[in-house]
């Protein structure tokens, strides 16, 4: 298959600015690293771009975790699985489509060296970030990625995250969240994931919680005030990345990423692959425009 690899190493992360990725991951012992597959096959129109978080452990930083049910952190890398698998699906089968897959991979660990609460580090292209939470890390290595993504000039733009514990509770362990700054391109995404039997639901973004995530010492926050909302908020974080007029669509998947207790349908217990089918359905659909 023609898909080409490209590593960002912690050195290299450090000196093109992605601080993101790098305040998350320097707790650990195992550094960081920003991954990027490429498919451009010849004759190909469109091209979008997947991002996906890659906590290969999550245990929440110096804000850390209960310790119930923390194993389960393992599948934090969960969106980072979807977007290779994704890519390399297309490929094999040959749809003309140009996509470029991101994986922000880090180890979110409690460490003298990890980011504190009140850090506030820059993200890459320059916008700041107050961390009043460590355990609120995966959308800033996404952060980090959708605006590297949109250097290469995709047409779509989608990320696909285990983010956030609201989205569990409001939506449980099938379904996921879809969240958009275009009406149209969230249609799309959920009509194709309805075409290929994955659960998924369109949620708003509203504009009222926008303030929740200020901060009087960075361009914004990386948690609103606790009130609720915490699913939504985590998208209109994500939305501050990305160019208004490019179409963008987050998946929250901390739900039905894997399966916690029984097998249902064609997912055994652990790691189900959701929101692959739905990824190389919507590729295939855009190809064929």
């Amino acid at each position: 298959r023609a898909i080409t690899a490209t590593i960002w190493d912690e050195k290299k992360l450090i000196a093109e600015g992605f601080g993101g990725i790098i305040g998350v991951g320097q707790g650990s012992s195992r550094p960081p690293r920003l991954l990027k597959l490429e498919y451009k096959p010849k004759g190909a129109k469109q091209h979008i771009a997947l991002v996906g978080k890659g906590i290969t452990f999550d245990t929440g930083g110096i804000s850390l975790k209960p310790g119930l049910n923390m194993h389960d952190m393992k599948f934090d890398m969960s969106g980072a699985g979807t977007v290779v698998a994704s890519i390399i699906a297309i490929a094999d089968l040959g749809l003309k489509i140009h996509v470029t897959a991101w994986a922000a991979l880090a180890e979110n660990m409690p460490s003298g060296t990890a980011s504190r609460p009140g850090d506030v580090l820059k993200i890459y292209g320059g916008k700041t970030v107050e961390v009043l939470n460590t355990d609120a890390e995966g959308r800033l290595v996404l952060a980090d990625a959708l605006v590297k993504a949109n250097e290469s000039k995709p047409n779509y733009i989608v990320d696909i995250a285990t983010l956030t514990g609201a989205q569990v509770l409001g939506m449980g362990l099938r379904t996921g969240a879809i969240m958009a700054n275009n009406d149209e391109f969230r249609s799309e995404v959920h009509a194709a994931a309805q075409s290929t039997g994955e659960d998924m639901w369109p949620m708003p973004l509203p504009e009222f919680l926008r303030n929740e995530i200020n901060s009087s010492v960075a361009d914004l926050a990386n948690i609103g005030s606790g009130k609720g909302g915490g699913m939504q908020l985590a998208g209109i974080f994500l939305r501050e990345f990305v160019p208004k007029d490019l179409p963008w669509v987050h998946l929250d998947v901390a739900g039905p990423a894997y399966s916690q207790g029984s097998a249902y349908a064609y997912n055994t217990i652990g790691s189900t692959g959701f929101a692959i089918r739905t990824m190389v359905e919507l590729a295939r659909r855009i190809a064929a425009r």
